[in-house]
Parts: structure tokens; C-alpha cells; sequence
């Protein structure tokens, strides 16, 4: 016989057992009404909230001038802006630009509401703003007037970063972009903030822990109470490795499962979103750690809820008390990512894979947090109040690649632990 025969293959020996196992667990998965149920409502869910952001999406948002520029406050009818440029008096009914020589015709209201926006090219240069109109470089207006923040720069946004809050600090001369496009703004934020607001709450948290809630746990227990756990172990195969296996076929359905979800909302997102072209590749780098985050989250709490469930044979009375934990621990995500007491939790690690996956492949996003929180200095801009929400620098003091190697590797870790304990104690039950 040839050497191809004599020799068993990987897939012959050992993992035939788990293929086994694993394929059982696939095809009783699959059959049961409770697996559909909990699969459907999540897709209806997150159905639901795409609707309404592919509603914003389609929003008109109207433009806010934030600087007082668009108005005619001595009604000569020429805007404030329009009589600052040409020098006149704009609470003098009798000055304006019409009376030069030769006149100058009223400009509409309207050009004078987004009349400038933020330079972003010009970031690497320190600054991030200069006015674009020649409403702050007027000839009566003095060089301390046009050079309000100090930096020696007349005319311009400075942006300092705070060193130790890695937050910007925003300093503008007097008239000089201080009134962004509010629509494209919003539009922005917004979508950001959806982006991360469904990958975080909706994708790793709500999918991650309640599928494996409500169809990891009883794994083992229900095998081990109606007696078809006779039947795996007349084989010879250990408990512990019967406790992986059956995870395994678990994770097949859960694994495909989430990922075909994001592949959806990235498709979805990537062509409804604000965009030069017709699709967002910039995003696909959040998509990816959202992916990678819920694959481990499943991976740990079915390790954790499939060892509640040997442990006891209610175990989804034990498992619930730890879902409110971790909703209590991602909501703290939000407000303090660093929290120490974040690190005894899963949803903490994962979220770090989420902050540090977004930090590489939005590297604008602090600054376009802290433009839309100051909004020109008169009240934060549509979307920035939700962007600053969902939006956190990651937890551990490292870089983004780093951060997510390190919380991987934690997250891999945690389920070792709980397949451990887990086979452990399935050794010790006796089955009925």
C-alpha cells in the first residue's frame, strides 16, 4: 500500500472526533425553531437602526450661520459679512457697500452662512482655517485684531493638542472659518457615529452576547439532562474535548453568521454614506476590528455561558446577571475607556480592538470631534454631540496595533480559562 495510505491523516485521526461532534452541533442547531428566532430578531434589529440612518443619510440639514455673518443688522440689505469685507459701518443704515465707488451690489444672505469651512490640508502646517472671504483681512482692522489667538499667523485657526487629554484646543482669529458647512458636517458625523454606535452596542455587544446567551448555554446541559450525552461518550473521546467540539459547531453557525451581518451593513453603509465616490473604502478598517472584536466576544462568552450551563441547570440564571455587568461595562466605554474596572470584563477588551481599529483608519477623528464640539464658538454642530459619544480613544496606553494585539491576545485568554473550568466541571456531573 502506498505511504499516503499507511499513514492516518490530521483529518482521519484526531479530528474526525471533532468533526463529528462539531457537525452533530451544526445540524441540531439548525433544526431547532429557537435558533432561527434568535438569528431573525437580530437581523430585524439591526434592519431597524440602518433604516433610520439611511434616513438621515437623505436628510436635508439646514445650514445655521453661527457668526452672525448672513444677517443685516442695520437693514441696509447688505449682510454683515459683505460690509465687513468692503469696511462700512454694519449698524449704520447710511454705510455700506453700495455707496462705493464704483457701488458694490448686496450679495445674497445665503452666501454669507457657509462662507468658509475648515481648511484640512492646511493641518500639517499648524493651522487648520484661514479666511477665505477677506472678512477678517480688512484694512481696518488691526494686526492684533487679525492675529486674536497670538500664534503670528493674521487670519487663522490654531489647533494645539493637549498632551495630556489628547484633545485639541482650538484658537481663530477673529471672521476666519468660523462657520463650517453645517450639511456636510452632519452628514459626516453622522454616519461616524453610526458606524460606531452599531459596530459597538449593535454588532459586538447586543449579537455578541446574546446569541451566544441564548444558544451557547445550554450546549452541554441539555445533552447532559435529556441523555444524548450517553451517545458522544460511548465514543472515545474526553469530555473536554466533547465541551471545545461542540463549541466548535457553535461557532461555525455564530462566526458566519456575524459576519455576513457586517458584511451587509459595510455594503450598506459604504454606498449611503458621504462619500467623493461612489463607495467608502476609508470605513472598511472599522468593519474589520467590529468583525475581529465580535468573533472573539462570541468566542469568550460562549465559553462562558456554555461552562454556566454545566455548572448549574439554569444556567441563564447565572448568565444574565453577567449580561448586565458587561451592558454596564460597555456603557462605561463611552464615558471613561481607560477605567481600570474595564479590565475585568469582555466587552472592555473588545471595545479596545473597536476604538483602536477606528483611530487607524479615521485619523481625523479627534479633530473632527473637537471642530464640531466648538462649532465656531457658538454651540456644538449637527452630529458632533453623538460622534463625541460613540467615539473613545482606546483604553490601554499604547498604540492602536498594539492595543489590539494585546486585548486580542486577553480575549483568547479568557476563553481558555473558561473552556478549562468548564470541562473541569463537566467531568465531575454525572449524566442522567
Amino acid at each position: 500500500m502506498s505511504r499516503k495510505n499507511d499513514l492516518p491523516s490530521l483529518w482521519s485521526g484526531l479530528d474526525r472526533k471533532a468533526m463529528a461532534v462539531a457537525e452533530f452541533t451544526l445540524r441540531q442547531q439548525r433544526k431547532r425553531l429557537s435558533t432561527w428566532v434568535v438569528l431573525l430578531v437580530g437581523i430585524a434589529a439591526m434592519g431597524v437602526l440602518t433604516m433610520f440612518y439611511i434616513d438621515s443619510m437623505t436628510r436635508d440639514y439646514e445650514a445655521v450661520d453661527n457668526d452672525g455673518d448672513s444677517y443685516d443688522w442695520d437693514g441696509d440689505g447688505y449682510p454683515n459679512g459683505q460690509e465687513r469685507l468692503y469696511g462700512t459701518d454694519i449698524l449704520d443704515v447710511d454705510s455700506h457697500p453700495g455707496l462705493l465707488d464704483p457701488p458694490v451690489l448686496p450679495d445674497d444672505a445665503s452666501v454669507w452662512i457657509n462662507e468658509d469651512d475648515f481648511d484640512w490640508a492646511a493641518l500639517e502646517e499648524g493651522s487648520v482655517g484661514y479666511d477665505d472671504n477677506g472678512d477678517c483681512d480688512v484694512e481696518e482692522r488691526t494686526d492684533s485684531q487679525k492675529d486674536a489667538n497670538g500664534n503670528g499667523i493674521p487670519c487663522d485657526i490654531q489647533l494645539t493638542l493637549n498632551r495630556y487629554s489628547d484633545s485639541y484646543s482650538v484658537r481663530s482669529d477673529g471672521n476666519v472659518d468660523e462657520d463650517p458647512d453645517d450639511e456636510a458636517y452632519a452628514l459626516e458625523a453622522i454616519h461616524r457615529s453610526f458606524v460606531l454606535a452599531i459596530g459597538k452596542l449593535g454588532v459586538v455587544f447586543l449579537i455578541g452576547i446574546f446569541v451566544p446567551l441564548f444558544m451557547a448555554t445550554g450546549l452541554i446541559r441539555q445533552e447532559m439532562t435529556s441523555g444524548t450525552m450517553h451517545f458522544m461518550l460511548a465514543k472515545p473521546i474526553a469530555r473536554s474535548e466533547v465541551f471545545l467540539y461542540r463549541i466548535l459547531g457553535f461557532l461555525a453557525i455564530a462566526w458566519t453568521y456575524v459576519t455576513l451581518l457586517i458584511v451587509l451593513l459595510a455594503i450598506v453603509t459604504g454606498f449611503a454614506g458621504p462619500s467623493d465616490g461612489i463607495f467608502r473604502f476609508a470605513d472598511l478598517g472599522v468593519w474589520l476590528s467590529v468583525w475581529l472584536a465580535a468573533l472573539l466576544a462570541i468566542m469568550v462568552y460562549s465559553m462562558l455561558f456554555c461552562m454556566l450551563g454545566v455548572l448549574w441547570k439554569h444556567g441563564m440564571v447565572l448568565a444574565l446577571p453577567i449580561a448586565a455587568w458587561e451592558l454596564g461595562m460597555i456603557l462605561t466605554t463611552l464615558g471613561a475607556p481607560d477605567a481600570a474596572i474595564l479590565r475585568f470584563s469582555v466587552i472592555g477588551w473588545a471595545m479596545n480592538i473597536v476604538d483602536a481599529g477606528a483611530a487607524l483608519a479615521w485619523a481625523d477623528l479627534p479633530l473632527l470631534i473637537q471642530m464640531g464640539m466648538w462649532g465656531g464658538g457658538y454651540g456644538p454642530l449637527e452630529g458632533a454631540e453623538a460622534l463625541n459619544t460613540f467615539a473613545s480613544t482606546p483604553g490601554l496606553n499604547l498604540s492602536a496595533l498594539a492595543t489590539m494585539t494585546v486585548s486580542g491576545l486577553v480575549l483568547v485568554g479568557q476563553a481558555a480559562i473558561c473552556w478549562f473550568l468548564g470541562s473541569t466541571l463537566f467531568k465531575s456531573k454525572e449524566i442522567e
